[in-house]
């Protein structure tokens, strides 16, 4: 399966990846593609974290999701997407929200991926993997916005048009953290404003004005989460 892989990488660079353990939290729009970028290019563990079942508006965008799999769990469909592709790929699956609880899941990882949207639970991970000097990749807003040519990685204190980040600065400075030693995908365009109610029920303004998305963005920020970091893993072992 992936000897197009190592006619890239070079068999010692194969050898390095099928070797490694990535966690990526969250597996919607951008983790889901990040997921089954590693897979295919032959990571040899993925952990996955995510608490959230499939709903209908997230057909648009999320590479597990069907019409026959609403209502499953994400991580279930998420691993049912990958084995098969990959069937012997040693992918875990945590079906629950990242909290506190889950640090022990870095104790055994090479690299993290944070694709999720909940602003305490990002800035958790910063923490978590400052204070174990973990590889890190925190993807930032890619709602609102139609240009995937505008995603890149920078470091946290150099992102613009972004309230996420905006926000993630914030908490890092009261916590004593350097945003400069924060690497980030983000997206340096403009989002659109948003106004339109689709639930006048829901408790939040995300809720009732959920963010506008279509697949070509998300998924181009998965692929630059999961590019980064088989580039950071080839890098530390001096294969690149």
């Amino acid at each position: 399966m992936f000897e197009r892989v190592k006619l890239l990488l070079s068999d010692e660079g194969y050898d390095v990846l099928s070797k490694s353990t990535v966690l990526v939290i969250g597996v919607g729009g951008v983790g889901s593609i990040a997921v089954e970028a590693l897979a295919r290019s032959g990571i040899g563990k993925v952990i996955i974290v995510d608490h959230d079942t499939i709903a209908l508006s997230n057909l648009n965008r999320q590479v597990q999701t069907k019409h026959s799999n609403v209502g499953q769990s994400k991580c279930v469909a998420m691993v049912e997407h990958i084995k098969a592709i990959h069937p012997d790929l040693n992918i875990e699956a945590h079906d629950q929200f990242f909290d506190e609880a889950c640090e022990y899941l870095l104790d055994d990882v090479d690299f993290v991926i944070d694709a999720i949207d909940t602003i305490s639970s990002k800035f958790l991970i910063m923490q978590m993997c400052a204070k174990k000097k973990m590889p890190l990749v925190t993807c930032l807003g890619m709602g609102n916005r139609v240009d995937p040519t505008k995603i890149s990685v920078t470091t946290l204190d150099k992102t613009t048009y972004d309230p996420v980040a905006k926000l993630l600065r914030k908490k890092a400075r009261r916590a004593h953290l350097n945003t400069r030693k924060f690497k980030v995908v983000y997206s340096s365009e403009q989002p659109i404003k948003q106004k339109v109610i689709l639930n006048e029920k829901g408790s939040t303004r995300k809720q009732q004005m959920p963010p506008a998305s279509m697949f070509i963005v998300p998924p181009t920020a998965g692929l630059t989460c999961a590019y980064y970091c088989i580039d950071t893993l080839l890098k530390n072992n001096a294969i690149l």
